[in-house]
């Protein structure tokens, strides 16, 4: 195992107060956003459990991180769910899917496909449609180095996860910067347009907001796409997630009780330093939040909706080339390559993330279709009756009214 890629967290960032996070955690670098990044670069949101404070090799998935099935049970997208969704007996996974899913992410993951394979056929998932591609033209060096590898097996495998049948794309950046993670974009948009036309990408990164962020809102207009952006694992709004443009992905904590079993979903500080959330500095609001204005005031209200995310019910992630593992993960990395799944597998394909968050935001108190979280904070924020800015709208609950 390379283990020289990663460092635990010691220095304060703008969007990441080290000094609230476990010690028995692992902050790859590529999670640390360092003054002179804002604008300039952008950073991921996962984190790694690592027992003792030592990541060491596992061979087996951890019994103790949520899985395709269990979550699969818990966000009701199963036919015969197990009651209270237990980790060990949920194994029923998800079904359904189609057209592509586009995960943008930077630098070269060469064990993509047989990573995925290998954690597909451990969860009893059908065997993956998927293919890398370079925003470029050209491969990427390696991502083990800067910690974007642990972010790429993440979001394939659980966009994955949620929509099995999809095709999941792997678009390579040449590196984090700005220029090339939107020119990775406007591939993803060129790869969806010329196989179907319709699909889901999903960026679980981004960076502390900045004046001119709103230039890159273009990117995120193709018609028939649908974007997903990480809300961020620190107080606060971060960009893509902050653009009208894009479902803004929040993060919930899944809780279970004594004996292992599911009782609700709470808004979570555990994250990171606080699962991101709060109101723009630079995007106005959008139409689809006109129901929330007295929350939001005149600007944009992030996440619009939540996902298990927290560092107390982490998932399962495998990657051979730089950890050669089974990794217990958590962030708001998770939740935007899952919603980007669940909202594919619905089967909408709304004309663009406008069109997605307005038939959200109308449906939100349809109870069958979406769970109010109502308790727990997110750093500055609570979690309340209807919209907040820990979890938006809540999560989601089945394939309908999505």
């Amino acid at each position: 195992m390379r283990t020289g890629i990663l460092i635990i967290a010691i220095v304060a960032a703008a969007s990441f107060a080290s000094a609230q996070i476990r010690p028995d955690t692992f902050v790859p670098d590529s999670s640390i956003e360092k003054p002179s990044d804002v604008g300039v670069r952008v950073h991921t949101n996962y984190f790694i459990h690592a027992p003792g404070g030592v990541l060491t090799h596992r061979a087996q998935a951890s019994e103790a991180a949520e899985t395709p099935g269990s979550l699969s049970c818990v966000y009701d997208l199963v036919s015969t769910p197990v009651k209270g969704c237990p980790i060990s007996t949920a194994t029923e996974v998800s079904t359904g899917g189609s057209g592509v899913i586009v995960i943008v992410d930077a630098y070269d993951y060469p064990s993509a496909a047989a990573d995925l394979k290998t954690f597909s056929s451990t969860y009893g998932l059908p065997t993956p449609t998927f293919t890398t591609a370079y925003g470029s033209g050209k491969k990427p060096s390696d991502a083990c180095s800067s910690g974007w590898e642990g972010e790429e097996s993440l979001d394939i495998e659980w966009a994955h996860a949620m929509a099995p049948n999809a095709q999941i794309v792997l678009m390579e950046a040449a590196s984090n910067s700005n220029t090339d993670m939107f020119a990775a974009v406007k591939a993803a948009n060129s790869y969806i347009a010329k196989h179907g036309g319709k699909g889901e990408v999903s960026m679980s990164w981004g960076g502390s907001e900045f004046s001119g962020e709103t230039t890159y809102d273009s990117y995120f207009s193709q018609k028939d796409v649908v974007y997903f952006a990480s809300s961020g694992d620190a107080s606060g709004v971060i960009y893509p997630s902050a653009s009208p443009d894009v479902v803004s992905a929040g993060g919930v904590q899944v809780v279970r009780n004594a004996k292992g079993a599911y009782t609700k979903q709470e808004a979570t500080t555990s994250c990171g330093s606080g699962c991101g959330g709060g109101v723009s500095a630079y995007e106005k609001i959008p139409s689809y939040q006109s129901s929330v204005k007295t929350i939001v005031g005149t600007w944009r209200g992030t996440p619009d909706i939540a996902f298990d995310s927290s560092e107390n019910s982490w998932v399962s992630v495998y990657n051979s080339a730089c950890y050669d593992s089974w990794l217990d993960v958590w962030g708001t990395s998770v939740a935007s390559p899952s919603l980007a799944g669940i909202i594919n597998n619905a089967g909408t394909f709304n004309a663009s993330s406008n069109a997605q968050n307005t038939e959200m935001y109308a449906d939100r108190t349809i109870t069958a279709d979406y769970t109010d979280v109502t308790t727990g904070s997110c750093a500055t924020h609570k979690a309340a009756k209807g919209y907040d800015l820990c979890t938006g709208i809540g999560a989601p609950k089945g394939l309908l009214d999505k």
